[in-house]
């Protein structure tokens, strides 16, 4: 990667707004990267929080609105398209079964059976990935509880695939290149031999802007602090019943999903 006098002075600056080296990564790589960077005109205040969250009001979805949400995601982050197996997702949909089989009530409601559930990391609090990687590639921020990835730390070992209880993470067993239709030149791309998943969209919210799903969903997802009572999620679970993914784990998983 290569940068003019111009390009590093503008990440220095975006350095001294308060953000970390982890974040840096996220925002992109060569000079169209660097110009897309937060100036003194077009700078927002990064996003934050204590425990970031989400919640899923999944009675508002239908296929329409699940296809939206994960082309928005899979489009922004340079997911590759790659059918079968060697499938890589960042964002996914499955059925009750799949989704929540410690949670079944005696007598569940047809269309709670029958709907489909988003998917993704649930950025734990306690997460098991972080434990099990020997190169601190995966990590949890303990800032703001975003478990992030550092792409090039990744030596492809899948012990956090291993370690995931949710099939949260995929692995490029090939290039993913030739997979990408459109190539967002904001995000870095990942390489062959490397793990990825949802980060909450890290690099969204260092430039003051609400993850990618969250943008596309009509009002369907919400995100926010979990410790602020004030916060959208807060005042969500405060008024409907949610339930979390195998929560018996102790994982703490950050993604709550109303019924």
């Amino acid at each position: 990667m290569h940068r003019s006098r111009r390009d590093f002075m503008k990440l220095a600056g975006v350095s001294a707004l308060g953000l970390s080296a982890g974040t840096l990564g996220f925002l992109g790589e060569g000079a169209n990267a660097a110009d897309a960077l937060p100036t003194a005109d077009n700078f927002k205040k990064p996003i934050t929080a204590k425990r970031w969250a989400m919640v899923i009001d999944t009675a508002k979805f239908d296929d329409a609105l699940h296809k939206k949400v994960i082309d928005a995601c899979h489009s922004v982050h340079n997911v590759p398209q790659i059918e079968g197996k060697q499938e890589i997702k960042w964002i996914w949909t499955a059925d009750y079964e799949s989704s929540f089989p410690t949670e079944r009530p005696a007598f569940l409601a047809e269309a709670v059976e029958h709907r489909k559930y988003l998917l993704l990391c649930n950025h734990c609090e306690n997460p098991a990935c972080t434990r099990v990687c020997p190169t601190k590639a995966t990590f949890k921020r303990e800032s703001d509880g975003l478990v992030i990835m550092d792409y090039h730390r990744c030596i492809g070992c899948r012990y956090c695939m291993a370690g995931c209880p949710y099939g949260a993470r995929s692995f490029n067993f090939r290039d993913p290149d030739e997979y990408i239709k459109v190539m967002n030149p904001l995000y870095p791309h990942r390489t062959r031999g490397v793990v990825e998943k949802c980060t909450f969209c890290v690099e969204k919210l260092a430039q003051g802007l609400m993850p990618a799903c969250v943008q596309a969903s009509d009002g369907a997802i919400l995100f926010g602090d979990l410790r602020d009572p004030a916060s959208p999620v807060r005042q969500a679970l405060k008024e409907k019943y949610a339930i979390r993914r195998k929560p018996d784990l102790g994982t703490e998983p950050g993604v709550f999903y109303i019924i």
